[in-house]
């Protein structure tokens, strides 16, 4: 044991040398001890070779080999003291400087040089640890190592051990790649972006540095390895790729929650099957595979939920992303180097659903409308075509790079390179896309004026266009660019644009608090049964209308579905919504794209039979039940439907589909011929099967047919029982595939190639029963238009009923629209927090008027609910816009073009701006774009400045909007020597309104919010009651309360002595104005 143990650690140390040669050079240096290289190399006595480090017992005739200890301290022996004598046990032990020789010991004076050769092995070498450090890194010395991979069924997943180097030859050479992995590098280079799937056998996996990625995000298990697909020397150890797997059914599970981490995913198959490999000519080669399926958050469209429901299972849902994908590039309105002034063109696609938004407009350096466009849209993922500004790429980050943002999740960003010539490169793209997408079509006419309004976009819009399109055709999904019909340009007539200020104060998508949708606007509403009708009247919150007609059409709508004659329709109309289970939206664009399962289409068919059966008698206006002609129109349009949907059903099997049976999912006179052929062969194969029973038993003497057994999968295996003497007569031919103690099972050489050549006709008829399925989908895609029209017809009546059930609350009222610009509520309540309040809300009313009062300068205490008044007046202006009810008793209503509002503090302190910039800012853009038919709502302006400043500003910009612009105006302000503007206005244009309280008369410290809006002036702010309520300490309370006093008596002397002064002054000129003096008087 002694000597095998001194050999190992000897062969350990060594380095490989020529086998010729025999001795060290006698000019040796530090090179002599390099560590070994990094190979997988099996150590043997055989091939160790004796060098000055060892004792050469080859060639020594001694039964034992000396190991000898390493120096401690790295030092010289010569330096070392005379050793005592030692027992004869432990003798053998020690070192010695020299190795022993036949003819006896050699000293260190007779060769110094190795003493040298040893010191500086011990000053490398000598650590304890060095030799598991090395072991480590060479993985083992000693290797019978089982297979890499643990139980993979596919022969090639399994990395090879890597060949140990040949006798005598000291090159480094890399490590062998097996062809699989060689497979998965090819393609990684292709799509270095993208994190792959690849699968193997019955597993899917990740490897090297994906695997790493794929664990932390999924929880699974990541088997160390090369994490780098480049081979750099640094891994040249390793000789395997990291890897983690997943089973084959969880796939969709994974992929999805890697997607929504943000992740590209790519999923690489096997396009490849075993019985064809099996007679093919490349049959010893490995499993060819390609990348089948290309996965991002705004392209994930495999899952009927799609990524929807990923936060379901948490308490608090977050406010979801619509799936948009944003195409987004831009340019210097004012030349190279000027970022001030932008030309923005976007193009956003829905793949879910197949809508397309476009625009093209220039924005200001606060890029508010970059701003109020990605909140109204809130795409999943962006693709940034080219360079963006600093502002506009800061916005874009600010708004995608959060979890507690508007989208409700992280959005990913990527993005692409732009070139001098993409515009024209684009305008070729688009024009032979569509070109060759026309040129089958039978109608040329409405070709050509497709073509011509696609042709007709700005030139950013179609930039845009060429590089989502281009996009797009990775993940399969191009085919959407064919919906024409469904483009549409952001900004539209006949909608009201909310800007992004709006959205954010006014809570339409999101609340304010922790950015999830209750509490918003849409929260408020949503009543929807279906997801469809959900989506759509997102957009209906969001776009209020303009058009006076359209608006009383909805509201018609609502009261008559809220009508007690018409309960028998209405009830029938909720009975059909709340039947839908299935997101028939993206279900039929899931058919459009090829990629439907067979249960989803059978539902799918069958939801739409129900619903054409059930309105199947409402051919015209008068047979729906309704006057209303947005209900009449809406069912009407569900019927038609009927005929085509009977007659694609009339081809499916219902047992087959359900169960998802590719094979018997048609019916038998509606099969192929493809199809047809290969059962026939099927049968054929399994007849001669049958027959073949008689032949065995007659080989094996028995007189009747032998029956076959199945075993673990395996068909067709003839058992014989070991004891039995049929066993002797069992032929050489036969192939034993398993056995017990008591029976074998064999397969004769007849039966392999009948189960073959089945295996062949089974995999031919899955591949024409998928052709002949993916022709059934593009039958249906045909009529897409004519589905999606009826789809939408079914939203639309489930928006109405969401808004009957909203109407149907206490205490709401329909609103009355008038042709001139005012806003006259009685009762008006805020609608979102009504819902949340356990206590009643507290009414009021508001008078504006174009032509007498149009503005309301609003004063009260701190936390007087004076932000909750002007909210609930804006919030009843865009919910009768929408066309829903509203909380009020009595509601008369002008249509306004728009709602601005500047409310609450914020700063931008990536771009360099304060609070008082932001909020000024905001101000300016509300000054350029409001019309005499806006409704504008200011909240504090002026207070990020000092007071002699915020007063003058907040002043000016009062006077402004309601003698120049004379838009409605509610103006909220603590600077209570605003209220003497409104003395200037002769005509009461603007007036005074405060929210009244009561104030205990002792201490004057408590004050009771009554909620209630009076007329007048508050003349205190009451700011030390906020701070008892925010449990300031009492000491500083008492403190500032002596201040206050302080100052006001101090403002009350020298207001007095301004008084006394002018009346002083006008005693000597007779002169006196009594206006002024009242004013000054009544300010005491």
């Amino acid at each position: 044991m002694a000597s095998k143990k001194q050999q190992t650690l000897s062969s350990f140390f060594q380095k490989p040398v020529s086998a010729t040669s025999k001795t060290l050079r006698a000019d040796s240096g530090d090179d002599e001890f390099e560590l070994p290289d990094p190979k997988r190399r099996k150590v043997s006595t055989e091939t160790s070779i004796p060098t000055s480090r060892e004792e050469p017992s080859a060639a020594v005739d001694s039964e034992e080999s000396h190991l000898r200890p390493l120096s401690a301290n790295g030092q010289n022996a010569r330096s070392l003291p005379v050793r005592t004598p030692v027992p004869q046990r432990t003798s053998k032990y020690l070192f010695n400087s020299s190795p022993q020789q036949e003819n006896g010991t050699i000293t260190e004076a007779h060769d110094p040089r190795k003493a040298e050769l040893h010191r500086r092995f011990v000053k490398k070498l000598g650590n304890p640890d060095s030799i598991n450090d090395i072991k480590r890194r060479n993985r083992a010395l000693f290797e019978d190592e089982a297979a890499d991979d643990e139980g993979d069924d596919d022969e090639d997943a399994a990395p090879e051990a890597v060949k140990p180097a040949a006798k005598g030859k000291g090159g480094k050479k890399g490590t062998k790649l097996t062809p699989m992995e060689k497979q998965v590098i090819d393609i990684k280079q292709a799509y270095k972006d993208t994190l792959l799937v690849v699968e193997v056998g019955y597993k899917f996996k990740f490897w090297g540095e994906d695997a790493r990625i794929a664990a932390k995000e999924l929880g699974i298990v990541c088997i160390p390895g090369k994490y780098r697909f480049d081979e750099h020397p640094s891994e040249a150890h390793i000789d395997r790729f990291a890897s983690a797997s997943i089973p084959v059914h969880r796939l969709h599970v994974h992929v999805k929650r890697l997607v929504q981490a943000g992740h590209k995913v790519g999923v690489v198959r096997q396009i490849e099957t075993a019985a064809l490999k099996a007679v093919g000519d490349n049959r010893n080669t490995p499993f060819v595979r390609k990348l089948t399926n290309l996965y991002t958050k705004g392209t994930y469209i495999d899952d009927v939920e799609g990524l929807e429901e990923a936060n379901a299972n948490q308490a608090v849902n977050p406010a979801k992303s619509t799936g948009f994908l944003l195409c987004l590039t831009e340019t210097n309105a004012k030349g190279y180097g000027n970022d001030e002034k932008v030309h923005v063109g976007l193009v956003a696609v829905q793949p879910a659903t197949g809508d397309i938004v476009y625009d093209d407009f220039e924005d200001g350096f606060m890029r508010s409308e970059i701003e109020t466009r990605l909140l109204h849209i809130a795409p999943c993922e962006f693709l940034i075509l080219g360079d963006l500004s600093k502002a506009t790429d800061k916005l874009v980050m600010h708004l995608s790079g959060s979890k507690a943002n508007v989208f409700g999740d992280k959005a990913r960003v990527e993005r692409v390179n732009k070139h001098k010539t993409t515009a024209a490169e684009a305008h070729n793209h688009v024009s032979t896309f569509y070109a060759e997408k026309l040129r089958s079509s039978s109608q040329e006419e409405k070709a050509a004026k497709i073509l011509d309004k696609v042709l007709g976009l700005p030139e950013h819009v179609m930039v845009c266009l060429s590089a989502l399109m281009t996009h797009m055709t990775d993940y399969g999904l191009a085919n959407v660019f064919d919906l024409t019909k469904y483009f549409q340009p952001f900004s539209a007539r006949s909608h009201m644009l909310l800007n992004g200020n709006t959205l954010n104060s006014l809570e339409i998508y999101q609340n304010q608090t922790d950015y999830t949708v209750k509490g918003s606007l849409f929260w408020t509403l949503d009543r929807t049964q279906t997801k469809f009708g959900s989506r759509l009247l997102r957009k209906w919150v969001g776009r209020p209308l303009l058009d006076k007609t359209a608006i009383d059409a909805r509201l018609g709508a609502v009261e008559e579905l809220l009508d007690p004659e018409k309960s028998a329709p209405v009830e029938k109309l909720k009975r059909v919504l709340t039947r839908l289970r299935s997101d028939l939206e993206k279900s039929l664009l899931r058919i459009y794209y090829g990629k439907c399962s067979r249960p989803e289409l059978l539902t799918v068919l069958q939801a739409f039979q129900h619903l054409a059966q059930e309105y199947s008698h409402a051919t015209s206006r008068e047979a729906t039940g309704f006057s209303s002609d947005l209900l009449a129109n809406a069912v009407t349009g569900l019927p038609t439907i009927q005929s085509d949907i009977i007659t694609y059903l009339d081809k499916i099997n219902l047992h087959a589909a359900k169960s998802d049976d590719k094979y018997a999912f048609f019916r038998e006179e509606h099969e192929t011929e493809d199809i047809s052929d290969h059962k026939y062969g099927i049968s054929s194969v399994e007849h001669d099967l049958d027959v073949f029973r008689a032949v065995a038993a007659e080989k094996l003497g028995r007189k009747r047919p032998v029956d076959y057994a199945t075993v673990a999968g395996i068909d067709y295996l003839i058992e014989i029982e070991n004891s039995s003497a049929t066993i002797k007569k069992v032929p050489a031919s036969w192939t034993k595939i398993s056995h017990t103690k008591k029976l074998s099972r064999f397969h004769p050489p007849e039966v392999i190639k009948l189960i073959r050549e089945r295996d062949q006709h089974k995999e031919s008829l899955a591949a024409a029963c998928d052709a002949a399925f993916q022709t059934l989908l593009a039958n249906i895609s045909a009529q897409y238009a004519h589905f999606r029209d009826a789809i939408l017809s079914l939203a639309t009546l489930d928006c109405l009923m969401s808004l009957a059930t909203i109407a149907q609350q206490p205490g709401y009222t329909r609103p009355t629209f008038v042709d001139r610009t005012q806003v006259e509520v009685k009762g008006a309540r805020h609608p979102m927090i009504e819902q949340l309040l356990l206590d009643a809300y507290v009414p009021n009313d508001i008078s504006l008027h174009q032509d007498t009062t149009r503005a309301l300068l609003v004063t009260g205490p701190n936390m007087g609910g004076k932000s909750s008044y002007v909210r609930s007046v804006a919030l009843i202006t865009i919910m009768a816009q929408i066309g829903s009810f509203v909380p009020a008793d009595e509601a008369k209503l002008g249509i306004v073009d728009a709602v601005f509002t500047r409310m609450g503090a914020f700063d931008n302190m990536m771009a360099g701006e304060s609070t008082f910039m932001v909020e000024l800012s905001e101000t300016s853009d509300i000054l350029k774009l409001a019309t005499d038919r806006s409704l504008v709502v200011l909240d504090e302006l002026g207070r990020g400045t000092s007071t002699h400043d915020g007063v003058a500003i907040a002043g000016a910009v009062l006077d402004w909007l309601v003698r120049e612009k004379k838009c409605l105006t509610l103006f909220i302000t603590h600077y209570q020597v605003l209220a003497w503007m409104a003395n200037s206005f002769e005509e009461g244009e603007l007036k005074n309104v405060h929210m009244r309280f009561s104030e205990d008369t002792e201490g004057g410290d408590n004050v009771t919010f009554l909620y209630e809006v009076g007329e007048g002036i508050a003349y205190r702010s009451y700011g030390l009651n906020v701070a008892r309520l925010a449990g300031l300490e009492g000491n500083v309370i008492d403190l500032a309360r002596d201040k206050s006093s302080e100052l006001e008596r101090e403002m009350k002397q020298k207001r007095l002595r301004g008084v006394a002064k002018g009346l002083t002054g006008a005693e000597g000129s007779g002169q006196v104005d009594f206006e002024a003096l009242a004013e000054a008087i009544e300010m005491m």
